[in-house]
């Protein structure tokens, strides 16, 4: 009887790598807009479709979390993770959608810098949640979050060095307001996988 409430092996984890996937393909769109300036209102599209997407994803998890009796890790986590790697997608199509609202047509080297950034992110956060299916190794874990925290800061820096020149050169005030905003969106998004990473931490701790 008990059987019918058990989740299927590695379910939660399957979300989470299905989420982690959609991120790094919508960070390496936003980096091939930051790149070429090319074909923005496609890519930002595509960011859009990717969103959705990870929305969907979400919503699934959280769903089979409501059905499900026994979980592989604290029900917590599972919900909060879910969340706040869908908010990484969420802060790249915030950012992206505005580029097009503000018709912006040619993107500046912080913009791909950031978009680095995140690609980087990304990836050491798809390679954090399918190590989290085998704890056997939390040290590999651990070297995935170290490696967000070290990309986070260098995102904070990225900001700062942005908006320092943005002020300094950009006699256009409109333009001025309009990077901001989009620098401080892509910001935010490495801030959401600090968030993510600080989650994955706890769940190490926890399992230890």
């Amino acid at each position: 009887m008990l059987g019918r409430f058990l989740p299927k092996e590695m379910g939660f984890f399957d979300f989470f790598e299905k989420i982690a996937a959609l991120t790094i393909e919508a960070c390496n769109e936003l980096l091939s807009l930051a790149t070429d300036s090319q074909n923005i209102a496609g890519r930002v599209a595509r960011i859009k479709e990717l969103e959705h997407q990870a929305d969907d994803v979400t919503h699934e998890c959280i769903e089979a979390l409501h059905k499900t009796f026994i979980t592989p890790i604290d029900r917590t986590d599972i919900h909060s993770l879910i969340k706040r790697m869908d908010d990484i997608i969420d802060s790249v199509d915030a950012a992206t959608s505005r580029i097009v609202l503000y018709e912006i047509t040619q993107m500046r080297s912080e913009s791909r810098s950031l978009a680095e950034v995140l690609v980087k992110a990304s990836r050491e956060i798809e390679q954090a949640v399918h190590n989290l299916r085998n704890m056997k190794h939390p040290e590999k874990v651990k070297e995935n979050c170290i490696a967000i925290y070290q990309l986070e800061n260098e995102g904070d820096a990225i900001l700062r060095s942005a908006l320092v020149r943005l002020f300094k050169e950009e006699k256009d005030a409109v333009l001025v307001i309009k990077w901001k905003e989009i620098y401080e969106r892509l910001e935010k998004a490495t801030d959401r996988c600090e968030q993510v990473a600080n989650i994955i931490s706890g769940v190490v701790i926890e399992a230890s």
